[in-house]
């Protein structure tokens, strides 16, 4: 987390909107050395590409079991199987 005071985050709020929109920058404003407020990103549904793989490096997810993996590699196969008629004259 970035200190600013509140005179440096009242003449860069353009740059630091920015900073916070594109790295999820976090600051703290204080006004004579005395935190008053933080300016971060929104807590929600979204993420960005480096978050997860930050998720990912982390190894902090868990492993999905032996019977989902199996499920889910049955759905990918049957997804896609070939969707061609025995007799391709017959519509």
């Amino acid at each position: 987390m970035r200190v600013v005071t509140a005179t440096e985050a009242a003449k860069n709020f353009g740059a630091i909107v920015n900073r916070v929109q594109e790295d999820r920058a976090h600051y703290l404003v204080e006004r004579s050395g005395t935190p008053v407020a933080q300016i971060g990103p929104v807590q929600g549904g979204t993420c960005t590409i480096g978050d997860l793989v930050e998720l990912l490096r982390s190894r902090s997810i868990p492993r999905a079991g032996a019977d989902y993996q199996r499920a889910v590699e049955e759905g990918v196969a049957f997804c896609n199987r070939a969707d061609v008629p025995d007799n391709q004259w017959e519509h």
